[in-house]
C-alpha cells in the first residue's frame, strides 16, 4: 500500500497504462468541466425570466454566488480520492461485472452530458471513503487516495478492501497529510476525516452536538465540516433561517474564514460574541462580587432549583377529542407522570418534551382497551394535541 510516485511508477509503465497519467488526465478533464460549468452560469441571461426588478436582483445575487462557488482554486485539489464499488450502489450486478467508480472531492463536477466526474464528499455515495474498512468494506473494492504537491497530482495509494490476502496497513499519504505543518489560515480536512469524526459531521440535524477534546485535536475543523454537511443535506431549511458561526475573537474568525468557502459554502455569517451583544442596550452593570457569584459553577444548582420550583402539579384532567370520541387522563395520573420525571432528575427541557409523549401513551392504552389499534402516527398526533401540549 505504499504511495506510488512518478519516479517509481511511471518508469515501469508506458504512458498508456500508467495509472498516474490516467488520474492526471481525469484531473485535467474535471478542471475543464468545472470551468465549463462556471461559463454556463456566467452566460445566463435573466432579462426575460424575471417579472420585476426585485426578482431580478435576487436571481442575480444567486447567480453571482453560484459563480463564486464554482471557482477553481489552483492549489486546492479538485478530488482527493476514488472509490471503486463492487456493484452500482443500490443494485446487484452479474458475477464478473464491475461496479461504478467515483472520484471524491470538495464539490460536485459534471461533464457536458451531466455525468458526474467528481462527487461531493458530503453525498451518501461518498461516505464509504471515510467509513469503509477491511472488516466492513461497504461494497468498496478499492479505495484510492491521491497525493498532491502544489496542486499537482504526484502520487496515489490503493487499498483493496475485499482482498483478504492484503494486510491492513496505515495510509502513508493520509498520515503525511495529517502531519503536514499548519501554516497560515486553517485548511479543510475533507481528505483526512476519520471514521469517528465522520459520524459527528454527518449526525442528524435535530438536537445539539458538542465536540470535546484537547487543544489541537480538530474540534473546530470537525465543527466547520459539520456546518458544511448540514448546508448540503438541509440546504432549503437552513436557507430560510440562515447559518451563523460564532468565534471568540476576530483573530480566530480570520484563521477559519477560508474553510467553508473552500468547500463551496459562501453564505455563512461569522461573528464574535462582542458583535452579537454590541447591538443590545446595556441597562446595568454588576459589581465584581456579583459577577463572580453569577459565574460560579454553583450557580447552576441555584438556577436548577429555581426552574424546578416553578413546576406546578395538574389540577384538571387532560381530555383529548378525536373524532366523536373523548379520551380522559385524570389529573392524579398526569401528576404521577410529572413526579416520576422530576424523580429521575433529567434536564427540565427534556422532561417537558417527554411529558406529552407519556400522556399520549396513556391515551393510546385507553384506545387499545376500547378495541382500537392505534400506531405510532396516532401517538405522535395525540402528543401534538392542544390539550396535551397545554398540560406540559
Amino acid at each position: 500500500m505504499d504511495p506510488a510516485s512518478e519516479t517509481d511508477q511511471a518508469q515501469a509503465q508506458t504512458p498508456e497504462t500508467n495509472p498516474l497519467d490516467r488520474e492526471r488526465a481525469h484531473l485535467t478533464a474535471s478542471r475543464a468541466a468545472l470551468r465549463a460549468m462556471r461559463a454556463d452560469v456566467e452566460s445566463l441571461d435573466i432579462k426575460d425570466v424575471t417579472a420585476n426588478w426585485v426578482n431580478a436582483e435576487v436571481l442575480q445575487n444567486q447567480i453571482e454566488d453560484r459563480i463564486k462557488a464554482l471557482a477553481d482554486l489552483a492549489h486546492t485539489p479538485l478530488f482527493f480520492g476514488r472509490l471503486d464499488y463492487g456493484h452500482a450502489p443500490g443494485t446487484e450486478l452479474a458475477e464478473g461485472a464491475e461496479g461504478e467508480q467515483f472520484y471524491i472531492g470538495r464539490r460536485h463536477v459534471h461533464d457536458a452530458d451531466g455525468d458526474p466526474m467528481v462527487i461531493d464528499w458530503r453525498a451518501p455515495v461518498s461516505q464509504p471513503f471515510y467509513q469503509a474498512s477491511k472488516k466492513n468494506p461497504l461494497d468498496v473494492r478499492l479505495r484510492r487516495r491521491f497525493g498532491y504537491t502544489g496542486g499537482e497530482l504526484t502520487a496515489y495509494e490503493d487499498e483493496h478492501l475485499t482482498d483478504r490476502t492484503e494486510a491492513e496497513q496505515a495510509s502513508k499519504l493520509l498520515q503525511s497529510e495529517i502531519e503536514r505543518p499548519r501554516v497560515g489560515p486553517m485548511r479543510d480536512i475533507v481528505a483526512t476525516i476519520q471514521p469517528e469524526q465522520d459520524e459527528i459531521v454527518r449526525a442528524g440535524i435535530g438536537g445539539t452536538v458538542c465536540v470535546q477534546g484537547a487543544p489541537g485535536t480538530g474540534k473546530t475543523a470537525v465543527g466547520l465540516h459539520r456546518v458544511a454537511y448540514l448546508l448540503y443535506a438541509h440546504r432549503d431549511r437552513l436557507a430560510r433561517s440562515g447559518t451563523l458561526v460564532i468565534g471568540p475573537n476576530r483573530s480566530f474568525l480570520h484563521y477559519i474564514e477560508q474553510v467553508l468557502p473552500a468547500l463551496g459554502e459562501l453564505n455563512v455569517a461569522q461573528a464574535t460574541v462582542d458583535d452579537l451583544v454590541a447591538h443590545v442596550e446595556v441597562r446595568g452593570t454588576d459589581p465584581a462580587t456579583a459577577a463572580r457569584i453569577k459565574g460560579d459553577a454553583r450557580m447552576a444548582e441555584v438556577l436548577r432549583r429555581a426552574v424546578r420550583s416553578g413546576v406546578t402539579m395538574p389540577t384538571e384532567a387532560v381530555v383529548v377529542v378525536r373524532g366523536s370520541r373523548r379520551w380522559r387522563v385524570p389529573a392524579y395520573e398526569v401528576e404521577e407522570m410529572v413526579q416520576e420525571l422530576l424523580a429521575r432528575d433529567i434536564r427540565y427541557g427534556a422532561a417537558r418534551e417527554a411529558l406529552p409523549r407519556r400522556i399520549a401513551h396513556a391515551v393510546l392504552v385507553r384506545m387499545e382497551e376500547a378495541g382500537e389499534a392505534p400506531d405510532d402516527r396516532v401517538q405522535d398526533s395525540v402528543a401534538r394535541n392542544a390539550a396535551v401540549k397545554a398540560a406540559g
